[in-house]
């Protein structure tokens, strides 16, 4: 055999093949020359063919050799996995060394934290983030947050950000902020924070903010308290097991009532919560806290409330709510924290040591959250605040963190992490923007260290890189620094890489899991204005690889650039973007829903491709049926394909033929030509032509007996239903109500409080369009609304004949 010929393409770079098995290496460092090796072999053909090739190829590698190498293809064909699973046995566990802390990591770790700023739109986390930024010395002015004097927040470097108003893309610093503990004595931490976007349609920015934390603050509004994305926010944080503490803010304003907020948190949010602060005077008198934990009184003083004023004598006015309140959160804390629980059954009273001792233990342990109260805008409660961030959440360290060891299957358990300086370095990135230097990569480092100029290793290509320049993120701007060591977040320039990649030293083939990524719900027909520019596509592959939620195809019929995304706004921003950066005037067409299809019901197929073209023909039969798929609770994935055909009636090295047939077949439903979801192929038996069969005849046989079969499916067009909050002055109730039922909405609740009111309703986004100009209309611009996707529904018989006849009108005289 002409070794030189040969190449498993097994992953998608094979170098990562010789990495992952010695034997295997071996077997071809024997054999011929790396750089002589050409393609002939892919993960597409059936994997016993692949298996015996390989040990054909390999000679003497060992089993364990050969399933490294085959797991490598990536998406492999249901069939691969069947044949690995019958031929090759399991390999042991394999073991990894194990890395201790030293005593400088522990001290390093101690007074580092990493945390995130998320809340609902418009509840003061950028504006609490730019008196975290003021007090800790990292900005000499605080400025608001619409840049009402030309400058603007600092963590809203954007120009859009400034004139909107609203955070658009999250933004990193890092600050230093002597804590005031709460056993008294003081200590110096290192603080990277993240300010998040609030609107639903950026929520991308925070899912990867809040992979890559520690802890988070978890702002809300002392009037509003627990809303929609304060809900999103919430799971987002449950997903990756991110512990916060609460900032109710805004307790200047009229109608603040943090214990409605507080008895939202635990029964809306589900986790239990107490304050660790009592308000010293409400509303527009509200000038301070008492401290619960420490049982003093805090005073915010000076123009800016820079000098903090502490004292033992409690205001008689708050003195038996703070007693009382003091109960109240040894009560919760006993409910999750059994040491606290067995003081309370002995009837003692904690001591400051253990009541702070149980917050932090029950805070860190996802049972509990310490309800911090404050006024941002009034430069009210932000010192204790970050007192609390230092004192309750947890270091890297307390973090559980694992990996995937991609030299072992899939199914193979997490390895642990250690944010160990000399352990091998373990990274993620977890955000790219393009910078004035080219591509700028946020990185977090999990194990181990990173260094200018040093080189560390693309995990899922195998390729080396050099890190030329390593930065520290304040907003906008860059700090270079030389090195950076395990739990601390850093920026590098002139790595090319996806959001979501790990990257390591090159001694291990550790790999992170990558941030949840919403599917998106609104699509655009994007057109530029006169000659379409270079610019204009380069704006767009820009935008696709900062934000994964921002997606851009061809449409293989009208020719047309559709753009999607999570909301209106989002794409409005990118269209806007365009023009200011990239001087592309865009126009748009009117927003395309994302509907699908589904199968509503079991039907039979049986389907027999004949073509006879001269010479050998195509000949495949195939058997089975097609079904409603509910989706994975874990994935979330809602179409599967199965084969349970027997006795080789169909040749196993075809059935993959059949699978990507039946995947392929998805991508457009008979009835309006969108993607069709929930639904199980199963094969059951066929027959093939021993001259005449092959992979494409299979394939096409199965596109065949999908579209044959589905009308008999029952099929459905199924269309985004949207949760959407309105909040509106108590006065416009009637007609914010009347305009959701206009546009086919659902009231699902409704909540009336002082002077306003909210309603969450379900509407489903094709009704949607053109809400927020008759929103302002019916309530003279006092209203405001959010909307969130939630699920697909079946839509209605008369806007399913409507959608059917409309993709009838489109299709080809030959076809309809």
């Amino acid at each position: 055999m002409a070794w030189n010929r040969l190449l498993v393409t097994v992953g998608n770079d094979f170098r990562i093949v010789f990495k992952a098995a010695g034997a295997f290496k071996f077997a071809i460092a024997n054999h011929m020359r790396r750089d002589l090796v050409l393609s002939v072999l892919t993960c597409q053909n059936d994997g016993s063919v692949i298996i015996n090739q390989l040990r054909a190829f390999c000679g003497n590698a060992s089993n364990d050799a050969v399933r490294i190498a085959c797991s490598r293809g990536g998406r492999r064909a249901a069939s691969a996995a069947a044949a690995l699973k019958e031929e090759v046995a399991e390999a042991p566990a394999p073991t990894y060394p194990k890395y201790d802390l030293t005593s400088e990591d522990l001290r390093r770790l101690g007074k580092q934290r990493n945390i995130g700023v998320s809340a609902h739109i418009d509840s003061g986390k950028t504006t609490l983030t730019e008196r975290i930024l003021y007090y800790t010395g990292r900005i000499g002015e605080i400025h608001e947050v619409r840049g009402r004097d030309a400058v603007g927040a600092k963590m809203d470097s954007m120009e859009l950000e400034r004139e909107k108003g609203i955070t658009i893309q999250s933004a990193a610093t890092f600050c230093d902020w002597n804590a005031k503990l709460p056993t008294g004595e003081q200590q110096n931490y290192a603080i990277n924070i993240i300010d998040t976007p609030g609107h639903v349609d950026f929520t991308i920015e925070v899912e990867r903010a809040l992979r890559v934390l520690d802890g988070a603050i978890l702002v809300l509004c002392a009037v509003s308290g627990v809303q929609s994305q304060t809900t999103t926010v919430d799971r987002q944080m449950r997903r990756y097991n991110v512990p916060r503490i609460s900032f109710i803010n805004k307790m200047d304003r009229p109608g603040a009532n943090p214990w409605r907020v507080i008895g939202q948190i635990r029964s809306k949010l589900r986790i239990a919560a107490a304050a660790v602060h009592v308000p010293i005077g409400v509303e527009d008198q509200f000038r301070g806290v008492v401290d619960l934990v420490r049982w003093k009184a805090v005073y915010n003083e000076g123009e800016k409330g820079n000098t903090v004023r502490e004292t033992d004598e409690i205001p008689a006015d708050v003195l038996e709510l703070a007693k009382q309140k003091r109960t109240e959160l040894i009560e919760q804390l006993a409910e999750v924290d059994d040491e606290i629980a067995d003081l309370v059954i002995m009837d003692e009273e904690p001591s400051l040591e253990q009541l702070a001792a149980a917050v932090r233990r029950a805070t860190v342990g996802l049972k509990f959250s310490p309800v911090f109260l404050g006024s941002a805008i009034k430069n009210t409660g932000v010192q204790p605040l970050l007192d609390g961030v230092c004192a309750y959440l947890p270091n890297p360290a307390e973090s559980t963190v694992t990996a995937h060891d991609t030299s072992q299957p899939v199914t193979a358990p997490p390895v642990p992490l250690t944010p160990a300086a000399n352990a091998p370095l373990v990274a993620l990135a977890f955000k790219l923007e393009e910078g004035r230097f080219g591509q700028l990569t946020y990185m977090r480092v999990y194990q181990g260290g990173l260094k200018k100029g040093g080189f560390i290793y693309h995990a899922r290509t195998g390729k080396k890189v050099k890190v030329p320049r390593l930065v520290r993120m304040h907003s906008n701007e860059m700090e270079d620094i030389e090195a950076i060591g395990p739990g601390e977040i850093c920026a590098t320039f002139g790595v090319e890489c996806a959001s979501g990649d790990t990257f390591t030293d090159g001694s291990t083939s550790f790999s992170m899991t990558s941030m949840y990524v919403p599917e998106p719900v609104i699509s655009l027909a994007l057109k530029p204005v006169g000659t379409e520019s270079p610019n204009f596509s380069r704006a767009l592959n820009r935008f696709q690889k900062e934000d994964p939620t921002f997606k851009v195809h061809i449409d293989q019929e009208s020719k047309e650039t559709i753009i999607s995304g999570m909301g209106e706004l989002h794409l409005e921003i990118y269209v806007e973007r365009m023009k200011r950066e990239y001087n592309v005037e865009c126009t748009t067409g009117k927003p395309k829903v994302a509907f699908r299809e589904t199968v509503t019901q079991r039907a039979d197929f049986m389907y027999t491709h004949k073509k006879q073209t001269g010479g050998a023909g195509q000949y495949a039969k195939i058997i089975g049926y097609i079904e409603p798929c509910e989706p994975d609770p874990e994935t979330g994935k809602d179409i599967a394909f199965e084969s349970i055909v027997m006795s080789g009636n169909v040749p196993s090295n075809y059935i993959p033929a059949v699978e990507k047939g039946f995947y392929e077949a998805l991508e457009k439903g008979s009835l309006s030509g969108n993607p069709v979801s929930g639904c199980r192929m199963t094969l059951s038996d066929g027959a093939f032509h021993i001259v005449d069969s092959s992979e494409l005849a299979f394939r096409l046989a199965t596109m065949g007996a999908f579209r044959e079969v589905y009308s008999k499916a029952a099929p459905v067009i199924l269309e985004p239903i949207m949760t959407v909050e309105v909040v509106a002055p108590a006065e416009f109730q009637g007609a914010v109500i009347s305009g959701l039922n206009s546009r086919r909405g659902t009231i699902l609740d409704s909540e009336v409080r002082e002077d306003e009111f909210t309603a969450v309703a379900e509407v489903a986004l094709n009704d949607m369009f053109g809400y927020s100009s008759q929103l302002r209309g019916a309530t003279q611009g006092k209203g405001e609304f959010s909307m969130e996707y939630k699920t697909h529904q079946p839509v209605l018989p008369q806007v399913q004949k409507e959608l059917e006849d409309a993709y009838r009108r489109t299709l080809p005289q030959a076809k309809k």
